[in-house]
């Protein structure tokens, strides 16, 4: 098992069908979770061989404040530190910079990496949800 920012070798459309898989699909078609990944300041990608088991991203100013999303392990490869390797594969790359993301299911596993609960998130859709020129 190894932990990269390597974009060579994904199969996107391979990706997406695991993450549907998964129940983690958000929607986007393989060129818009790729242009979601390569338009991100940091990535993380876990392979067992060249199988993808897991991906995160992080977007990033670069200077104070950093956003965790798309953090996913394979079901057969959950529960062994996977996610938490590509976390802190992430983490080390954003010193000193305030990090936050939103989970609907996944709060003990975030604070038992030092997230905390924060009091609101507000958020809308602008238009339509991915009514965009990445997903034509």
């Amino acid at each position: 098992m190894r932990v990269d920012s390597a974009f060579e070798g994904i199969d996107w459309a391979q990706a997406k069908a695991d993450l549907a898989a998964d129940d983690f699909d958000n929607g986007r078609s393989p060129e818009a979770l790729e242009r979601a990944f390569r338009r991100s300041r940091h990535v993380a990608f876990a392979r067992d061989g060249d199988r993808l088991v897991g991906m995160a991203r992080l977007l990033s100013d670069g200077v104070c404040n950093a956003y965790l999303l798309d953090v996913w392990t394979a079901s057969a490869y959950r529960r062994q530190g996977i996610a938490t390797a590509m976390l802190e594969f992430l983490l080390d790359e954003v010193p000193g910079q305030h990090v936050g993301l939103q989970t609907d299911n996944g709060q003990d596993f975030y604070a038992s990496l030092g997230f905390r609960a924060q009091p609101e998130f507000w958020s809308t859709v602008v238009g339509t949800w991915l009514d965009n020129d990445a997903n034509p």
